[in-house]
C-alpha cells in the first residue's frame, strides 16, 4: 500500500477510537514509558504536544516536566522544519501555525534537539522490522530525527495496530528506535 492510502487507512481508525479509549491509551503509554530507567534518567526530553487523536501527550509531558525533567517542544517554522522551546508548565503554552500549542518559551533552534537524551515523536505507524515511522507527510520531524545522535533513544507513540510489517520507505525517512503502543514497549533496535 502507498503512503496517501496507508495514512487514509489509519487516519480512519483513529477516528474511529471513542474518548475513553484515547483516554485509557493514554495512561498506559504514559505509565509503561515512565517506569523505563532510561526516561526517568533523561534530563532534557524533546517531545510534542499532540493533537486531535494523537496518542495524548499532554499528562506525558507534564508527568516529565514534573519529574525534573527539562521537556521542550517544537515550534512549527515557515520553512516546515521544528524550531524547539522550553515547556515550564500547562500556562506557558500558546496557540501557534496550523492550530499546534506552543511554548511562549525563547526559541532555542533546530538543532535544540541534538541535546535531548530522549526524544519522543509522533507516527502514524511504524515499520516493526526497520523501525521507519510513518509521519504525516510534511518531513518535520524526519528533518529532526536526522539531527538526533546515534545513541539517543528516540520513541515513537502509537495506537494498537499502528505497528505494521510494512511501511514504505523513501531515502529520506528516518528510523526510530522505539515504539510504544498500549500493547506495550517495542524495541527498533
Amino acid at each position: 500500500m502507498d503512503k496517501l492510502n496507508l495514512r487514509r487507512e489509519l487516519l480512519s481508525a483513529r477516528a474511529s477510537l471513542t474518548p475513553e479509549q484515547r483516554r485509557a491509551n493514554a495512561v498506559n503509554v504514559r505509565e509503561t514509558l515512565l517506569d523505563q530507567p532510561w526516561v526517568q534518567m533523561a534530563g532534557l526530553v524533546a517531545c510534542y504536544w499532540s493533537i486531535g487523536t494523537e496518542p495524548d501527550t499532554h499528562g506525558l509531558v507534564f508527568a516529565l516536566w514534573k519529574h525534573g525533567a527539562t521537556v521542550i517542544l517544537p515550534v512549527l517554522r515557515e520553512d516546515h522544519d521544528l524550531d524547539w522551546a522550553v515547556y515550564d508548565g500547562p500556562d506557558t503554552l500558546a496557540p501557534g501555525r496550523l492550530g499546534l500549542m506552543e511554548p511562549v518559551d525563547t526559541r532555542r533552534g533546530v538543532e535544540a534537539i541534538r541535546t535531548a537524551a530522549l526524544v519522543i515523536v509522533p507516527a502514524l505507524a511504524v515499520d516493526r522490522l526497520s523501525g521507519v515511522r510513518l509521519g504525516r507527510g510534511g518531513g518535520s520531524y524526519d528533518r529532526a530525527l536526522a539531527r538526533v545522535g546515534p545513541n539517543v533513544p528516540t520513541v515513537a507513540l502509537l495506537h494498537d495496530g499502528e505497528l505494521i510489517d510494512d511501511v514504505p520507505a523513501e531515502p529520506h525517512d528516518q528510523r526510530v528506535r522505539w515504539a510504544i503502543s498500549p500493547e506495550g514497549l517495542t524495541s527498533l533496535m
